[in-house]
């Protein structure tokens, strides 16, 4: 399939921009280019009942968190949650730069979202992300009543690194004994730090997310030695079994596409429901794209439905 004409316009329009690459900005210039690109690709911001800032408590101290409650949801009802981790090569994004998603996942699935702010590179080093995520899903989970949220029912998500991050929350959680996750939505997920896909060379350079951008990511974020480690390649984890059901979502066009389709492969061949779809003509970030990119709305709406069937079971 071709490029999808909404996406090759996007494309063309970045190529166009005179903007300067990530890799060749410090990451706090390239936190504030990402931001401040946002909201030309967005769509409206969607109204929800609730959302508020809140702390967990973590590993270094607090960790910032944005509280949703879905359009609609009942004031005293115990939402089913899902604990969202944004994207951005655990260099870049916020709780901002990701702030529809969370809003229209809400509104969706007719359920709370709790993005986390978790420590990024070069200043927070591998695994400063991975601790801040667990701590942050361990105390959601904690603090459920006082939230407004059934524990019971409490699924981990995100797109790109937070994907990766959603991906190792899971199996850190199954290996802790809980808490018990209904569900993990991964978007792009980067799920091996090797890079050696056919998809990482086919689509390194000309569709938005380059390899010079990949390599600078990943050296914010990882020493060569810990390439290997599970918790930064969920690929490499020894046993994926017993994991929540998964939605895993990639793109037709995106270095991360191989080792998505991977890792939904191993989860299948270790007996984890996996409902896998590759946005054929899209390319990477395009789920943050909702203004320009009909496709971006479409992979949301199929989210939330795969979020509330979800929620539903593990209440059935």
């Amino acid at each position: 399939m071709a490029v999808d004409l909404q996406m090759q316009a996007v494309i063309e329009r970045v190529a166009k921009s005179g903007l300067p690459p990530y890799y060749s900005l410090s990451a706090v210039e390239a936190r504030r280019l990402y931001r401040d690109t946002r909201a030309a690709l967005s769509p409206p911001v969607p109204e929800v009942a609730v959302a508020r800032a809140l702390a967990a408590a973590g590993p270094a101290g607090p960790i910032p968190l944005r509280l949703y409650r879905g359009a609609g949801t009942a004031a005293d009802a115990a939402l089913p949650a899902l604990v969202y981790f944004h994207g951005g090569g655990w260099t870049i994004g916020d709780l901002d730069t990701h702030d529809i998603v969370c809003r229209t996942l809400a509104n969706k699935a007719h359920c709370a979202v709790l993005a986390v702010d978790y420590r990024m590179g070069p200043e927070h080093r591998f695994p400063a992300a991975v601790d801040d995520c667990l701590a942050a899903t361990r105390w959601v989970a904690e603090q459920g009543a006082a939230l407004g949220i059934d524990a019971a029912r409490l699924a981990v998500g995100g797109d790109s690194a937070g994907g990766n991050l959603a991906a190792v929350v899971a199996i850190m959680l199954r290996d802790a004994g809980g808490p018990p996750l209904a569900f993990q939505a991964l978007v792009y997920p980067a799920t091996d730090q090797r890079m050696d896909t056919a998809s990482h060379a086919s689509f390194a350079e000309g569709y938005l997310l380059t390899r010079a951008n990949m390599l600078w990511f990943r050296d914010n974020y990882l020493d060569p030695a810990d390439y290997g480690d599970w918790r930064a390649s969920p690929m490499r984890a020894p046993d994926l079994a017993r994991l929540p059901p998964a939605h895993i979502i990639t793109a037709g066009y995106d270095p991360l596409r191989d080792e998505g389709r991977a890792y939904s492969d191993r989860l299948l061949a270790a007996g984890v429901p996996v409902l896998y779809e590759c946005f054929e003509g899209m390319a990477h970030g395009f789920l943050t794209m909702g203004g320009v990119v009909a496709a971006a709305n479409h992979a949301l709406y199929r989210l939330g439905q795969s979020l509330a069937q979800a929620f539903k079971q593990k209440q059935a």
